[in-house]
């Protein structure tokens, strides 16, 4: 993924339960990285397939779902038989077909037992939605690499329905065989294939028609874009369009790319003249033309960083498109793999500045995004989602109740029909058989319960609510550990109906 012979993916050791913003600028919002389900072992990559389920490709050859907090038991995939692991090395991502929903395909970028390159089909289980089959393999693309890093592997399907192939300059240092700049190799390319082309017989995909450099001989038909080191994460913003590209650096600059929604290809971003915006000028192993590094040939990234205070590898991310951090709305969100600091990025006046926004632990690998555009990071052995501070107190007033115990903090007010608000006595909240709480005596019509109902064959938290229709009621149950919240409320005249709220916090241990 990154520079790796810096800080090895073989072990994902550093885990924290809760990390707490670090805020710069008073325009970025406090967030908070949120802990989502149990340590995993080696998490690479984060998506969706267009529902409530998040998943994640672990680096040793399995993609594992996570689902309303909880971890299925069974893997989605399980291809570990024939992935080669670990270092930079693995089965690196998934994408999902944009038709997924009616087709079943799912695309993966894994390293192959010869060490090459595999970008494969796969199809889901038509009897089961949360399982694979790991038989019905297509092999659309086997690209030799000759050496172990510089693998890319971000799969990415575009809007324009076409799939996105990052491939790194084949490893070593400084990309001795430029690869990068040849125009008869994939590596060190971004790519881009139809795989509604063929989709029953051998190549599985086809070349789309708008595909820059489509044509006899070199530049091979597949490339969209060259140019790029180790373009190890990168995504399309979904209101947009635009392409935004986090290119590992070698030993200086880590870089951002973007390339903007409707660009007809073929950038040149510049590796091995370039490194981010520092100029290399050397074009030892190319033995063809190259441009220098002043060319107008080349695109330059919006963003740079070095490599001061231990940073070492760029891991780029999302520009956010969520509901839950408004002030976020249409910023950029990378990091560091090293340091685990992320970033919000913003144009200001043309030039695009970033500010910290968030540390995270060490070895930061990935972003993702779920289908509501929230977004998720993997850091060490943990998936943590993006989010506003929850609360861990509340004050407790004329027509407020406030308890906390265990794993959850329950606010809650009310007011009666009459316009008078109800002081009642808090039972705290206990772990005798569950987590409870009532109204008592004062206000006898209130009962609130959240229940621990993690043995099967419930395995999830419930939440019961029930009261005349005479009150008034707002009630706000956080998950303090799990990271996850929930209101419930009732108007005057409309009965409180038991709920029997099974998701909220799927989160049992």
């Amino acid at each position: 993924m990154s520079r790796l012979s810096r800080a090895s993916l073989a072990t994902f050791c550093l885990a924290l339960p809760l990390v707490t913003a670090t805020r710069v600028a008073a325009q970025l919002p406090a967030v908070q990285l949120q802990p989502v389900g149990p340590e995993l072992s080696r998490p690479v990559a984060i998506t969706h397939a267009g529902d409530d389920r998040l998943f994640v490709t672990l680096q040793g050859g399995r993609v594992v779902i996570l689902e309303r907090g909880l971890l299925r038991s069974e893997p989605f995939l399980d291809i570990e038989d024939r992935v080669s692991c670990c270092g930079e090395q693995g089965l690196l991502s998934v994408a999902f077909h944009p038709l997924y929903s009616q087709n079943g395909f799912f695309f993966a970028d894994y390293t192959g037992a010869g060490g090459e390159t595999v970008i494969s089909r796969f199809s889901v289980s038509p009897a089961d939605a949360n399982r694979a089959l790991a038989t019905s393999e297509k092999v659309l693309l086997r690209i030799p690499q000759p050496f172990a890093n510089h693998n890319g592997g971000q799969l990415q399907f575009g809007p324009d329905g076409y799939l996105y192939v990052g491939m790194g300059d084949g490893g070593s240092g400084f990309d001795p065989q430029c690869r990068a700049q040849d125009d008869s190799s994939l590596l060190g390319k971004l790519l881009r294939l139809d795989v509604d082309q063929s989709p029953d017989a051998p190549p599985y995909h086809g070349i789309p028609a708008t595909n820059p450099f489509r044509g006899a001989g070199a530049p091979l038909d597949e490339i969209w874009a060259k140019g790029l080191r180790n373009p190890w994460r990168f995504s399309f913003d979904r209101q947009s369009g635009d392409l935004y590209l986090g290119d590992v650096g070698q030993n200086s600059q880590e870089e951002i790319d973007r390339q903007p929604a409707g660009s007809a290809g073929g950038e040149n971003y510049g590796w091995k003249l370039l490194e981010g915006d520092l100029c290399l000028g050397s074009a030892a192993g190319c033995g063809f033309p190259v441009p220098a590094c002043g060319s107008s040939g080349y695109n330059s990234p919006i963003l740079t960083y070095g490599h001061q205070s231990g940073r070492c590898a760029v891991t780029g991310g999302y520009v956010y498109r969520g509901s839950r951090l408004p002030a976020l709305a249409g910023a950029y969100l990378f990091g560091d793999y090293c340091t685990g600091e992320v970033w919000a990025a913003r144009q200001n006046g043309g030039a695009w500045v970033r500010e910290l926004l968030s540390a995270a632990p060490a070895e930061l690998t990935t972003f993702g995004e779920d289908a509501a555009g929230e977004l998720y990071l993997a850091a060490g052995n943990r998936v943590y989602r993006v989010a506003a501070p929850l609360p861990t107190h509340c004050t407790a007033g004329p027509n407020t109740l406030c308890l906390l115990g265990g794993r959850f903090l329950v606010e809650a007010s009310w007011r009666t029909e009459g316009g008078a608000s109800g002081q009642g006595t808090a039972v705290p909240l206990t772990s005798d058989a569950g987590y409870f709480t009532f109204f008592s005596p004062n206000n006898p019509e209130l009962f609130v319960k959240v229940i621990d109902a993690c043995a099967p064959p419930f395995d999830r938290y419930w939440v019961f609510v029930a009261g005349l229709t005479d009150v008034e009621v707002s009630l706000h149950v956080v998950d303090v550990e799990a990271g996850a919240d929930q209101t419930y409320s009732s108007p005057l005249g409309q009965a409180f109906r038991p709920v029997q709220d099974t998701q909220a916090f799927a989160t049992c241990p």
